[in-house]
């Protein structure tokens, strides 16, 4: 997988985690995009913020900061699509 998949992955699955605190899988499926962005590309330090249209991630890879944004609606798509689904909200 290549590294901008990956942190999109990462990204949704992050916005998941948080804003289900109880949901198990999605905090595994979170620290399993970690390890790869760790050990499949080399990235030392991740982390991401919000604003009103974008998210943000910014990353360290090779002593170099870098920074990608995601637009905010295709970014929070999975965290929509798991609670409009009564089977993971029961």
């Amino acid at each position: 997988m290549n590294l901008q998949d990956t942190l999109f992955n990462w990204l949704q699955i992050s916005i998941v985690a948080e804003a289900r605190p109880q949901d198990g899988a999605a905090r595994e499926t979170k620290d399993f995009f970690e390890l790869i962005l760790r050990e499949d590309h080399a990235l030392s330090r991740f982390s991401y913020e919000e604003n009103d249209d974008l998210y943000r991630v910014e990353y360290e890879q090779d002593g170099q900061t870098r920074m990608q944004r995601y637009d905010r609606e295709l970014a929070e798509q999975l965290l929509t699509d798991i609670n409009s689904n009564p089977k993971y909200n029961e």
